[in-house]
């Protein structure tokens, strides 16, 4: 007990969880004046709001423009995270179990979507898709943002599958279960946690995703874009209620993930 009361009363430690929350207050800053004007009983943007009335939810709720780009959205997020999963879960054993010439090139080059700039990949995917026929289609949006979202997934899976103890699998193995058994049955319960946060940071890579959207999106435009397009034409509200809704959903889904992560981490535990 006397330990750590002197480790609470470390100044190192205060100074730390001091900058912590001062980092935490700046970060939630913006949400401070974006979910008052989402209530604003004005017909513009403004802070603070004179007054306060649920209109500006109402009007999204009611213009099937807003509802579609919404779906447009969900559909396109639900893809890309299925896609990226695919793609990524094979491609992560085969980074961290299998010896070939090029591993370590291929395993730098994956997180080259996250350093070029998306204008640059969105012109480039954009010349290609105009090709294949993919411009203001949803499925080309959603293969474009997998382009996007799977190093997020890769990087992810390699480190948990690299934390994971191989012996578990061999004795699996050993028992007499086949290889894809002791992946189904062992390996992939175990790095669950791991595959929940690869879900979870794709589908938000999708759904938060706007520079290539306005490339490809043509008339079906996502959430994002539609956001955009408001903000140059309407000085208005609605825009700050569908941002409010966007951040309580990406909340839930942040939690739901939690969630899921320590159900799994549980019964390991014991």
């Amino acid at each position: 007990m006397a330990t750590r009361r002197r480790a609470r009363r470390d100044p190192a430690r205060i100074l730390l969880r001091s900058f912590a929350a001062i980092v935490f207050l700046f970060l939630m800053l913006p949400l401070v004046v974006v979910f008052p004007i989402s209530f604003s009983a004005g017909s513009y943007l403004r802070f603070p709001p004179p007054g306060f009335s649920m209109q500006w939810y109402l009007r999204y709720w009611n213009d099937p423009i807003w509802i579609d780009a919404t779906i447009q959205s969900l559909q396109v997020g639900a893809a890309t995270t299925v896609l990226a999963l695919a793609i990524g879960i094979p491609l992560a054993f085969g980074l961290t179990r299998a010896r070939f010439f090029g591993r370590g090139a291929i395993e730098q080059s994956i997180s080259a979507p996250m350093i070029v700039p998306h204008i640059v990949l969105s012109i480039a995917i954009y010349g290609l898709f105009s090709n294949l026929g993919l411009i203001g289609e949803w499925y080309g949006i959603a293969i474009a943002h997998t382009v996007l979202a799977l190093p997020f997934v890769v990087i992810v899976l390699v480190a948990g599958l690299r934390n994971f103890d191989l012996n578990l699998e061999l004795a699996a193995r050993g028992m007499g279960a086949s290889r894809v058994q002791a992946i189904r049955r062992v390996t992939l319960p175990m790095v669950a946690p791991s595959v929940y946060s690869a879900a979870f940071l794709a589908f938000i890579t999708s759904f938060d995703e706007l520079v290539v959207a306005m490339f490809l999106s043509g008339a079906n435009m996502t959430l994002p874009k539609k956001m955009f397009d408001n903000i140059l034409t309407e000085i208005e509200p609605t825009v700050a209620a569908v941002s409010a809704l966007k951040i309580t959903f990406i909340g839930l889904l942040l939690l739901l993930s939690l969630r899921f992560r320590k159900a799994t981490d549980a019964p390991m535990a014991h």
